[in-house]
This record gives structure tokens, sequence and C-alpha cells, in this order.
């Protein structure tokens, strides 16, 4: 599961999220599916997960160097994002199980 999952995101809309809906925001592997990252979640922090919405970041172009070689372009970090929405009277306390 410590695969699937790498850490919590933690920001102000991700806190946001968490506070009215009850949605909680994590980094995963690039290469896991909803399944597998609902049965993580499920495992780890022992609740009830009703939908699970994944967004994938980065690989495009972040930084242009002009050198005296030419010109160097900077890729940027690939990762992904799983927005875990868990059933209504369940939370999930993200600052002491992890």
């Amino acid at each position: 599961m410590q695969t699937i999952i790498k850490k919590p995101v933690i920001t102000e809309k991700a806190t946001k999220l968490s506070e009215l809906s009850n949605r909680f925001t994590f980094e995963v592997d690039r290469k896991s599916n909803k399944i597998e990252i609902k049965n993580a979640i499920e495992k780890m922090y022992g609740v009830h997960v009703t939908d699970v919405h994944t967004l994938n970041y980065g690989g495009g172009v972040s930084s242009v160097k002009y050198t005296n070689k030419g010109i160097v372009e900077q890729k940027s970090k690939q990762w992904k994002k799983a927005v875990v929405t868990i059933a209504d009277g369940e939370t999930i306390d993200l600052f002491n199980n992890y």
C-alpha cells in the first residue's frame, strides 16, 4: 500500500475540500489505477471510499536555458494526484496517521 500512496497533499484548496465536502487529496504512484487507489486508502485508513478522481501533472517543458552549446529544455516532474471522496460520517486524520 505504501508504494501506491506516496503522501497526502496538504494545501489550502485540499484542506478546504476535506472540511467542506469530505474529499481528501493524495499524491499516488503514476501507474496505479482508481481501484488500486481505493483499496489502498480503505486498508490504510479504515474508511469507506465512495469515489476516486485522478489527475496527471507535469511532463511539459518547464524552463528553457540559452547556453553556449545551444538551447537546453528541462522537463517538469511527472506525478499523479488522486482526490478521494469518503463516506458521510467518516474522516481521515492526516496529521496523526501519516
